[in-house]
């Protein structure tokens, strides 16, 4: 068998050439075209309800946070599994469909329960939320943010408020996760003795910086035929803008 195979192809050499040549059309063909995943995702029909609950113990996000959001969940139209994870501040509720079921309509039953789930839920124990629509099997793309000159924190400015927002734009992409880096925050540093002295409570210098942090609509002004807004901004936007609050009793 194997002779007459190799005797047919000596024979036919223009033959064989123009299969070879065929085959490597269809297989360059098929490499970019034709849509095959090399791990096919075999991820069920699933939503996940994600809460952080802040500094609560295992125990107690499991008592406060995940019972109340799993007896919520319970009893909707053609749920399989609900299977949860309670860790040190963060709960993880995963509701499971029959497969076949329509996961749009599903996140969307799962939404509309969770009004419920906030009611239910301790006051400060955290606020659910519905988890990304993405399965574990999702690709993941990891990069970072560098740049001569600026600073951790600058650079953490840069990709929460201008990269990740053109990112989340992008076809495809789910959630766009920031790690690293330093959040650009101010902080204020309480010296008692001094406060003491003064005869100002705590409270006060909470209320004075949060007072003079905010802004407001005044309505507008027709002038000409334009309506010219009004508006009154107090914001804090630098260290100088804080030492000028005036804190008093």
């Amino acid at each position: 068998m194997l002779s007459a195979l190799i005797d047919f192809s000596l024979e036919n050499r223009f033959l064989v050439l123009a299969l070879v040549l065929l085959m490597a059309v269809g297989g360059a063909y098929a490499a970019f075209v034709i849509p095959i995943d090399a791990v096919p995702d075999m991820t069920n029909v699933q939503v996940q309800v994600i809460t952080k609950a802040g500094a609560l113990s295992p125990l107690e996000v499991e008592r406060f946070v995940t019972y109340p959001v799993e007896s919520t969940m319970s009893g909707l139209p053609r749920v399989q599994e609900i299977r949860s994870i309670s860790r040190f501040g963060l709960s993880v509720v995963t509701i499971v469909f029959h497969e076949g079921t329509d996961i749009f309509r599903s996140r969307q039953l799962v939404n509309e329960r969770l009004v419920e789930a906030r009611e239910r839920i301790v006051h400060g124990s955290g606020n659910p939320q519905l988890g990304v629509l993405a399965t574990a099997l999702g690709e993941v793309l990891q990069f970072e943010v560098r740049g001569d000159g600026y600073t951790p924190m600058e650079l953490r400015t840069l990709l929460d408020w201008e990269i990740a927002p053109q990112l989340r734009q992008t076809p495809g992409v789910t959630e766009v996760n920031s790690h690293g880096g330093f959040y650009k925050t101010f902080e204020v540093t309480v010296d008692p003795d001094r406060l003491s002295a003064q005869g100002i409570a705590l409270g006060d210098l909470f209320a004075a910086l949060e007072q003079n942090n905010s802004s407001a609509g005044g309505g507008y002004i027709v002038h000409h035929g334009e309506q010219r807004f009004i508006r009154g901004q107090a914001l804090l936007k630098n260290v100088a803008d804080i030492e000028r609050v005036v804190v008093s009793k």
